[in-house]
């Protein structure tokens, strides 16, 4: 696995330690933590511990650590009782509201999840 970081990335200090985070899941390749800005009852994010600006440079670029996160995603939802469903979603770009450029799973659920989305 890369030690890839960017000093400046939020993401990456909480990966380090640097800043605090609601941390509910880990592993050696991911963090899954509490969302400081909720969209639903239960809104986590999931990360790889390493930097990769997008899902398609996760994907490209680390695919192992790409599956390592989705099997964390699924360790998240069933710790937090989402037997019945939940959303992920991967937000790619600006125009898509990504915020931080570090790739991040939501995941989202403890209440139905209307269609279409936004």
């Amino acid at each position: 696995m890369s030690a890839q970081r960017d000093a400046d990335c939020l993401f990456c200090k909480i990966v380090a330690g640097e800043i605090p985070a609601d941390v509910v899941h880990e592993t050696e390749t991911t963090v899954a933590f509490r969302d400081i800005d909720p969209q639903a009852p239960v809104h986590v994010l999931v990360i790889p511990r390493t930097h990769q600006p997008n899902v398609g440079a996760l994907v490209a670029q680390e695919p192992q650590v790409a599956v390592d996160l989705l099997d964390a995603v699924d360790a998240v939802a069933e710790q937090e009782g989402m037997h019945d469903g939940y959303r992920l979603v991967f937000n790619t770009g600006r125009r898509a509201y990504q915020s931080v450029f570090h790739v991040h799973a939501h995941v989202l659920g403890g209440r139905d999840m209307g269609w279409p989305p936004g």
